[in-house]
């Protein structure tokens, strides 16, 4: 399975709190999600505002795609948000 990653910004969403952010898995488009609640606990966003959340998103960038490309594959492209437990659990399992 390739994944890859455009490099687009992502579309938030105040309704779900979360940040879209595409992934192309075998050249097919798939969104992918990240919370809030895991931008504000991993990855350092002061609240699940769209600034706060953006400028997290791109300070970790590859951590997040990495976190996602894991996800992607485990589930075969079927599941793609990024919630803080899953977070917590990729962090804690990744290999340095």
């Amino acid at each position: 399975m390739q994944i890859t990653f455009p490099k687009e910004i992502p579309e938030y969403s105040g309704r779900e709190l979360t940040l879209a952010f595409p992934a192309l898995v075998d050249g097919e488009r798939v969104e992918c999600t990240i919370t809030a609640e895991a931008l504000e606990d991993h990855f350092g966003a002061a609240s699940p505002r769209f600034e706060d959340m953006l400028g997290a998103f791109d300070a970790h960038r590859p951590r997040i795609e990495a976190a996602a490309r894991r996800l992607l594959s485990e589930t075969n492209a079927q599941c793609a948000v990024l919630r803080s437990g899953y977070v917590r659990f990729y962090v804690a399992n990744a290999r340095v």
